[in-house]
């Protein structure tokens, strides 16, 4: 496999109207996308997302969460109505839409996720390790989150 380039550190976004700004410190090298049913009704397709070490937000007044179940919940700008971000509760992480930044043209995929849920109607060209919604859970769980 090609070594992966560094990204820029912070790594800088924004949402459409740019009154919500991301900063990502030591940002991970990789997407990781999600099919399930709840990613694609929210964005109109396949998730992609990207985390970093840490990240601070500007424009927080801006932003509508909604609590998309007991585990998650997912973030927009109230002024544009660009997705911003998913929370996932029990590990308390961000995962950024990846379209938020200027990324490298070789971006890759590290991983698929609830690649069982994927519709027919597209795929991604890079081959990637996809795992099953109940895979994922099960990860999930023996790192010690439970689900309600």
């Amino acid at each position: 496999m090609a070594e992966i380039a560094p990204l820029a550190d912070p790594l800088n976004g924004h949402c459409l109207c740019r009154k919500v700004t991301i900063e990502l410190s030591r940002p991970k090298p990789l997407v990781d996308v999600c099919h399930c049913e709840m990613c694609r009704r929210w964005g109109g397709s396949f998730f992609g997302g990207i985390g970093g070490e840490s990240f601070s937000i500007e424009g927080q007044s801006e932003i509508t969460v909604f609590r998309s179940s007991e585990w998650a919940e997912r973030a927009f700008c109230s002024i544009c109505g660009s997705n911003l971000y998913f929370h996932f509760l029990p590990a308390k992480t961000q995962s950024f839409l990846v379209g938020l930044f200027d990324l490298p043209e070789d971006f890759k995929i590290e991983q698929q996720i609830f690649y069982d849920e994927k519709p027919g109607w597209y795929d991604l060209a890079q081959r990637t390790p996809c795992k099953t919604g109940a895979e994922i859970i099960a990860e999930a769980e023996a790192a010690g989150f439970t689900f309600d």
